[in-house]
Formats: C-alpha cells, structure tokens, sequence
C-alpha cells in the first residue's frame, strides 16, 4: 500500500462576496479534486490546538500525526534542520526574514514581510555582510531561500513575545517589537542590521529597478531543537516530504524522512510542480508514503490578491493533484489525502486556527459506503460532514489504517 499527502498551504478561507458567496476554494476549477470527492470522504479537522499559534509548523505537525503538545518547541529550529544547521541542547533559532519597512507620517509601517520576493542570491549577500556588520560572538546568520533565513543564539535565550511580520502586514510596528527578558538584544541586532542595510548596494539596485529593498531583519519563531520519534517508529513507514519551504523540509528530516531538493521549487505562483511530482513518485518507488506540500495558496493569502489565491488553488488540482492521482493508478493498492494546514483568510492576510476539510480517497473503496451522498471538497462540505477530527494529529494514523468513522477516534 502506498500512502500520499498532498497539501496545498493554507487553501481554506472564508466566503467572498466577489465569488458570489464562495470561497476560493470553492469557486476555483478543480475537476480533479472534485473527481476525487465523489469517490471518497471529506471530513473536518482541526490542525492547531487551542492556545498554540496557527502556523505552518503546528499545523504540519499535526498533519503528519505528531501532538503538537508533545512536540512543539518553534518553528525556526524545523528549518535550521532542513538547512543542515546543528544546534547545541543551549542554542535557540530565529526565524530571520528580510522584510521591507517604509517610514509613514509618524509610524514605521510593515511594508512587505518577503522583501518583494527578493532573489536567493540577492538575499545571500545581504545575510553574509550582516554576518560581517553585525553578528558577534553569540549569534550567526544562516542564508536560506528568498526572504527565508535563521539566526542562531549559540547558548541563547528564547523569553521573547515576537510577532510574525506576515500578520502584521501594513501595520505600525510600534505596537509589535519585541517584548520580554531577551527583548533587549533582539531589538539592537534588528536595528544593527537596519543601519547596514539601509545602504546596502543591493538594495540601491532594487530601488532603482522599483522593487521593495530589504532594508530590515525580523525575528521571530525561535525555538530549541525539538526531539522526535521517527515517522517509521511510530507508523512503520518510510518515505519522504517534497516542499520548496524549510519549514517541512526540516520537519521531514527530524522524522526520518527524505526531503530532496526540487530545483525551481520556490513557495510562489512560479513553483516547480512537474519537479514536485516527479520528485514525490520517485520516493515512492522504494518507500511507502510521501507528504507533498505547495506554498502557493497560503503566500497568495498572505498577499490578499484574490485572482492569485483562486489561481494558486487551481494550479494546485492540475499540477499537483492530477498528475500525482493518474501516476498513482500504476501503485495500487494507495490511499490518498489532499487538505489544506490551516486557513489563509484573504481578509485577514494571515493564518488562523479554524478548522480546515480533508478529503480521504482509497483505490480499494474503503471509504465508499461510510457516507450515502459524499459532501464536496470545501469549507462547507467539511461542516456538513460527519467525519471530523478535533485534535489534528489523530487523522493520520486513522487515513493510515482506513479508520475515517462518523465520530472522533478515541
């Protein structure tokens, strides 16, 4: 039996007037997704528990059957993984992102929380002179991927509230630096590497050709390396993830899975998806599961551009869901799942913790006789259904073993 995940970042939503009173999941075209529903269950599930922040890294978590309760220590350390970076029991990860801030009357404003999408190679000089200019004995900068990069406080402190600069998108920052016992230091290296930047030649390049300049870091989702059971340990399974983010790449990694590198594989409306597929079909040639993730829903969300979210939604179901569900005939017996992590309100720009449908599909007809008339794939549908999971992390073990009862598992 081979088991897939496909994850498309943050589809849900909300209803939208302009959609005629849907969401964009369910207004975008996704016959493949639709031929799916009606020959498996959508259910409901709530991947971020109360009182944890609703981000990727929990969510995913969940989606991948570890309590977040048990596991969760940041989101910054998940990526330090997927970056071949090794933290000491003391050391503490900063999610680093190059960030646009633009002076408005009085307040400094959160302009842009990707610096315009700024380019890999742009980022990595950036990063490599703040390594120059600003790190010191206790902190050091790693390059990531686009605005994506880490700080690492060798034997450093983690008691510090920070704000993710994606949920505070044209806001004043006044009301969001950083507040705690660790507060002081996190504040001068940011503004340290504001006075580098400012006059950085990338970014008077980037302002000449009118793109946003990364003339700020932001810090936030710092954490100490978490320990974990492998995925094999605890589902007896191997396999691997494919995403172009750290985030699930180093998640993967902690859990024993393979996480290949996909060239052209960016998190955006550009992304490699023929590279993702191809890169999910061959773990699956000597494995038994593998978890694909696609950003681009949630980065269209972050931007509030609503063409872009129904687009990323429907790219999803033709690039990613199709093509994978016809090379999938060739490995019956498999079993599919297709959700989103969290929701991605175009309203609010930022995620929440609401719960989010899942579609379950088995090629041996599991699921079809649980329900007489199986809902659609959306928002809507999942509330209507009986199937619905309140704690997150116990639908994969239940999809695992074709366990999808009306009523939560116990």
């Amino acid at each position: 039996m081979k088991y897939v995940v496909l994850v498309g970042d943050g589809m849900a939503d909300e209803t939208i007037q302009e959609l005629g009173g849907k969401t964009p999941l369910e207004f975008a075209e996704t016959p493949n997704i639709d031929k799916i529903a009606a020959l498996g269950l959508t259910g409901e599930i709530r991947t971020v528990p109360e009182g944890f922040p609703p981000g990727s890294d929990v969510a995913t978590l969940s989606l991948m059957g570890y309590d977040p309760a048990r596991y969760y220590t940041g989101r910054a350390p998940l990526e330090a993984a997927s970056m071949g970076i090794a933290l000491g029991p003391k050391d503490v990860a900063y999610r680093c992102n190059l960030i646009t801030l633009e002076v408005l009357g009085q307040s400094i404003i959160m302009r842009d929380f990707t610096a315009g999408h700024i380019s890999s190679e742009e980022a990595r000089q950036l990063i490599n002179g703040l390594n120059e200019a600003v790190a010191d004995n206790e902190i050091r900068f790693h390059p990531g991927v686009s605005y994506r990069h880490l700080m690492v406080w060798k034997n450093g402190g983690d008691d510090v509230a920070l704000t993710p600069p994606h949920d505070i998108l044209e806001q004043s920052i006044a009301d969001y630096m950083p507040q705690g016992t660790d507060a002081e230091k996190i504040i001068q290296w940011m503004t340290s590497a504001q006075i580098y930047l400012k006059h950085h030649p990338v970014n008077q390049k980037r302002m000449a050709k009118g793109e946003n300049p990364a003339n700020s870091i932001w810090l936030w989702g710092q954490g100490k390396k978490p320990v974990l059971p492998t995925f094999k340990e605890l589902y007896g399974l191997t396999g691997g993830v494919v995403s172009a983010v750290d985030l699930i790449k180093g998640l993967g990694i902690l859990a024993g899975l393979e996480a290949p590198r996909v060239e052209g594989a960016t998190g955006y409306l550009d992304t490699n998806y023929a590279g993702k597929v191809a890169a999910a079909l061959k773990i699956l040639e000597g494995n038994d599961f593998v978890f694909l993730h696609v950003e681009a829903p949630d980065e269209a969300g972050h931007s509030g551009i609503l063409a872009d979210k129904v687009r990323a939604i429907a790219d999803f179901d033709r690039h990613v869901v199709g093509p994978m569900f016809d090379a999938l005939q060739a490995y019956r017996p498999f079993r599919l799942l297709v959700l989103p992590d969290h929701p991605t309100p175009l309203s609010l720009r930022t995620h929440t913790n609401g719960t989010v449908p899942f579609l379950a599909y088995d090629s041996e007809g599991a699921y079809s006789s649980l329900l007489d008339s199986p809902p659609p794939f959306s928002e809507t549908g999942a509330e209507a259904s009986p199937i619905k999971f309140k704690k997150g992390h116990r639908l994969l073990e239940a999809w695992l073993n074709a366990n999808l009862n009306p009523g939560e598992p116990s």
